[in-house]
């Protein structure tokens, strides 16, 4: 079997190559981190050149020159390579704001826990709010990546009036009391 390896050249090392100087020296993009040579794969390739005609104009010399010799006469635009971790961008939707809810559960026989929903559509830091409310009410709070603040005690009644007071995007009417939940 490792006859037939070597005799295809299959996985043969042939040692360094005379024509390349070790060791290879990369440039990398500034605006995509890709090496220059993938640029043209990144989804603002617009961008990637206008870095490079600043920053390195000899080789975007190189790079222009070379996609004027592969253009061909018609107007049909190149298909881009739309996968990959930092090239994929998307644009975030903005949302309106679709009201703030809040309800209570029972934790134990006699605790209590406010849950607050929505505060993230008015553009309101979730980890400042729930700060605010941990010192407001003397309590624990703490907000969670699905766009809720959890806050110890039933404290419902309060927040009517602290909502609007703190956040003045914030409309008494946006309010929804769901009572309470289990």
């Amino acid at each position: 079997m490792m006859a037939a390896a070597e005799e295809k050249g299959f996985l043969q090392y042939t040692g360094p190559r005379d024509d390349i100087t070790y060791p290879v020296q990369v440039v990398y993009c500034g605006e995509c981190t890709m090496p220059i040579e993938y640029c043209e794969y990144y989804p603002n390739y617009e961008k990637c050149k206008e870095w490079l005609e600043r920053n390195l104009p000899n080789e975007f010399e190189k790079l222009t020159a070379g996609e004027a010799d592969s253009k061909d006469d018609s107007d049909d635009k190149k298909k881009r390579q739309t996968r990959g971790g930092k090239g994929m961008l998307k644009a975030k939707k903005k949302a309106e704001p679709k009201g703030i809810k809040m309800w209570t559960q029972s934790r134990g026989k006699k605790k209590k826990i406010t849950t607050l929903v929505g505060l993230a559509d008015y553009d309101i830091d979730l980890k400042v709010a729930s700060k605010f409310f941990a010192n407001k009410f003397s309590c624990g709070a703490s907000g969670n990546d699905n766009g809720e603040i959890v806050i110890q005690g039933d404290v419902k009644d309060d927040l009517f009036d602290i909502l609007p007071e703190k956040w003045p995007q914030i409309d008494e009417e946006c309010i929804d009391d769901l009572g309470d939940k289990k």
